[in-house]
């Protein structure tokens, strides 16, 4: 039989930085109301107080009332340092010659550092830098959980991209119309200024709903002629953004789903998102598209030592003409290269194409598929600096495709080998500290050992 009461009052304790009205904007449930105790919301609230990064620990608990029937919620939290680095990127990123054999190696890094509750306040303020060479990223953002006192959620970042990029995966030519000088790479030259502004709303305790206005000015040069061989024929390459100053005008919505029990290493529930954007006419004239993603993750914890299993999955479409940077890119699903890091490429690479497919001609795609399983095993638990530390292991299958690959496939693979799938593989450890969640991973080392793999056709 259900635990019904009547609520009295919410008391909450152990914020000595974080106000009142912070806390409670995170709980559905209001004085006067019925109390459920076994109502999925009371745990779904006490996930989605530690989900803010403001606390370490949250109990729920309760104490009598003033008269019979009544009762006292109360909360009881510990709060964490707020100032926290959200990710730390280094690594190594490599030119590819012939057959693949790395040429040159070159460094990369990235910082992301947020102060989460700004005064108490619950509103986040941030910035990030991605720096390697002849590329620079910055961005500043904002979150105010709560604007002016409504529930309405209001976020935004200023962004600036000085980035370049590679193209063509198999002996790539260029030339300048006035140069007869031919190069080993393509290469983009761009730079994006702009940024974006959203609105949010909870739909429910797991659930939110976001609708962001994106505006970009872009500024792009790369070679009048230029071309690559693909499964032994020579074809044009095609860039995807348009040359000189153009503008990027969309509107995104996105439905989030989240159920986690901990921000960054949760040991069960799950995690989902579907985001819809469209370029927006007149003004987003240059780049008419619409992007369609979808992706799912769930937590398992095991009956042994608490280990945890996670299962995940990813779908996303493009359909128009989207710059290059906002489509799929190979790097984000192969973990032996290493991922964009505020939007700008660092590898000339391909992937390592463990089942020897057409996935090896592929940089940028239109359409991605991922299905990916990890297994955690806990090392560590502490109450201070270092709250938890786990090793992890996880493998999947990805493809990326774009629509050439489906029309017009290269004549050199035949059967399962036209399709653009290929293995991906990683271990490493995961920290939670009080400055924030860390990933020390080995893939971007194990990327650059000689495993073996096929090159694209005719890269002889």
């Amino acid at each position: 039989m259900p635990l019904r009461y009547t609520l009295e009052a919410i008391q909450v304790r152990g914020n000595t930085r974080t106000e009142r009205r912070v806390v409670l904007r995170y709980v559905p449930f209001k004085p006067g109301s019925v109390f459920d105790v076994d109502d999925s919301e009371v745990e779904l609230s006490r996930y989605r107080l530690l989900g803010t990064g403001f606390f370490r620990e949250v109990q729920f608990s309760l104490k009598k009332g003033s008269t019979r029937g009544m009762v006292v919620l109360v909360i009881d939290v510990v709060e964490r340092n707020t100032i926290v680095i959200n990710d730390i990127s280094m690594g190594l990123a490599a030119d590819a010659g012939r057959n693949g054999r790395v040429r040159t190696l070159s460094g990369y890094a990235g910082l992301d550092v947020s102060e989460t509750n700004l005064a108490g306040t619950g509103i986040t303020l941030g910035g990030a830098m991605a720096v390697a060479a002849n590329q620079l990223a910055l961005r500043v953002k904002f979150l105010d959980p709560a604007f002016l006192g409504t529930k309405w959620m209001v976020g935004g970042q200023l962004l600036y991209n000085d980035a370049q990029d590679y193209f063509g995966t198999s002996n790539p030519k260029w030339t300048y119309p006035d140069s007869d000088t031919q190069y080993d790479s393509a290469i983009v030259d761009y730079t994006r200024f702009g940024g974006s502004l959203g609105i949010g709303r909870d739909l429910s305790v797991s659930t939110q709903l976001w609708l962001h206005y994106r505006l970009e000015t872009l500024n792009a040069d790369y070679p009048y002629i230029a071309s690559q061989v693909r499964g032994f024929a020579t074809e044009p390459i095609d860039f995807d953004i348009i040359r000189g100053r153009s503008v990027l005008s969309t509107l995104r919505g996105t439905l989030q789903i989240d159920t986690r029990d901990h921000p960054f290493l949760p040991t069960r529930g799950s995690f989902s998102t579907v985001t819809v954007e469209v370029g927006l006419l007149p003004s987003g004239r240059d780049y008419d598209y619409a992007r369609v993603d979808a992706q799912a993750s769930r937590w398992f914890q095991l009956p042994w030592q608490k280990h945890v299993l996670r299962l995940s999955a990813f779908a996303g479409a493009i359909s128009g003409n989207a710059p290059f940077f906002e489509q799929y890119y190979v790097g984000d699903f192969s973990d032996f290269l290493p991922d964009r890091v505020l939007g700008i490429t660092f590898d000339h690479r391909y992937p390592k194409n463990f089942l020897g497919t057409e996935i090896v001609e592929v940089r940028y795609g239109k359409y991605a598929l991922d299905a990916n399983a990890e297994y955690r095993i806990p090392l560590y638990r502490g109450h201070h600096t270092i709250f938890g530390i786990d090793f992890f292991g996880s493998g999947g299958l990805y493809s990326v495709a774009s629509d050439r690959d489906f029309t017009h496939p290269p004549r050199a693979y035949t059967g399962l080998s036209r399709f653009p799938v290929d293995l991906t593989f990683n271990l490493g450890f995961r920290m939670d500290t009080s400055a924030g969640g860390f990933v020390f991973a080995f893939s971007n080392v194990l990327g650059f050992l000689p495993v073996r793999g096929k090159g694209p056709a005719g890269n002889d």
